[in-house]
Parts: structure tokens; sequence; C-alpha cells
């Protein structure tokens, strides 16, 4: 049995608080912890920042610092486990979120799938309710007997999308943590950064549309 793990990037997840607090803390935010109540089903979630990052601001009625130390800030908020946030809309289609990030007001969400088809329903769902949703990750663990090579025809992108693709590629986009943002290789295409993720998301499908065979 093969499996694959991907993770997916909404660069606008609508108000989601661990993406703005890592904005406003200009650092990656990579200590989400989740749990659900048995009662009501609010869900209740906690991150930590480097001691001394600012990411409350005063009229800031939605995090509630926790706990500090030398070392770091911990912050807890809640919210509604009907409300359509991104890792909701995610486990709601039955596939559990095994890792949250968010880096630049980007909230990266890694999960685990046994079929490809699975990744392009997520993004297909998440697309309908958030602007700029990208895969910035996708791995297959192989077993020798059921390898299954994809030969993938570079043509299918426009010069303008493979461009971009590279551009993002050498800048480090796709690594983590990020050598570049989403605005970063903007600049560099000197495009605005809608530009790029939509020219970026229209080549991953493209490209998942050859790997689907579609």
């Amino acid at each position: 049995m093969s499996g694959f793990r991907a993770t997916v990037v909404v660069t606008d997840p609508a108000g989601c608080p661990v993406a703005s607090a890592s904005e406003r803390a200009d650092e990656t935010i990579d200590s989400v912890t989740r749990s659900r109540t048995a009662t009501d089903g609010t869900v209740v979630e906690e991150f930590s920042v480097a001691a001394g990052t600012s990411v409350a601001t005063e009229n800031d009625t939605e995090l509630t610092p926790v706990q500090a130390n030398d070392r770091e800030e911990v912050y807890r908020f809640e919210r509604e486990s009907a409300a359509d946030c991104a890792c909701e809309r995610v486990e709601r289609m039955g596939t559990p979120i095994s890792s949250v990030r968010a880096q630049d007001g980007s909230l990266l969400l890694t999960f685990r799938t046994l079929e490809l088809e699975e990744v392009a329903a997520i993004v297909d769902d998440l697309r309908e309710y958030f602007d700029g949703v990208l895969v910035e990750e996708l791995t297959q663990d192989h077993e020798e007997s059921t390898a299954d090579p994809v030969v993938v025809d570079r043509d299918r992108l426009t010069d303008r999308q493979r461009e971009i693709v590279e551009t993002a590629h050498e800048m480090g986009y796709f690594e983590y943590p990020k050598g570049a943002n989403a605005t970063d290789v903007a600049e560099e295409l000197g495009v605005a950064r809608s530009t790029f993720t939509e020219h970026l998301a229209a080549a991953q499908t493209k490209l998942l549309n050859a790997i689907l065979e579609k």
C-alpha cells in the first residue's frame, strides 16, 4: 500500500487568527495544537511564538495569552467547529490534518491520503471558499511492487506559467522554511502577488490533471 502526503497553502485564509498572527509576528508559526470539546463542538487552538513577539493588538478579543517565559509566548483562541475555516473544510472531507503552520499570513495544511484524487478534491473544495490555494508539496511513499511512474509533458504549461513555476522553485518558494514568499517571487517576476498566485494555481492544476490523466 502507498499513499500521498500533501501540503496545501491557503494564501488568504479569511480571518484565521493563526495566519494573522504569523503576519504580525513576521515569523513562521509551526506549533499549532487543536482540541475539540465534547459538549458543544467548540474547537480550542493554541500556538506559540518567540518571547517578546507582538501578535495581539489592543482591540484583539480573539487571542488570549496563556503562558510566557524567556523562550516563548503561548496564545489560545476558540472557534466554532461549524465555521468554514480551511482546517474544517479539509477535515469535513474525511481527511485529518497532520500539521498546521502559518507564515506571512498564509496557512499551510499538511495531510495524508491514499488516493491522489482526494488531494485534487480537497484543493478544488478549498478554492471555492478561499483565494490563492496552492499545492506546495506532494510526495508519495512507493512500494517496489506498486511503483507507477508518470511522465508529465511540460508543454502543457504556457511559457509564462513555466517561468513562474521555475522562478518560484529557484527562489525557494516551495521549500520549508520558505526561501521566498509569494510577494518576493511576484516582485522578482514584476507582477502583482495576485497575478503570481493565479498563474501558479493554473499551472499546478494542469500538472495535477496530467498526473491524474484527466
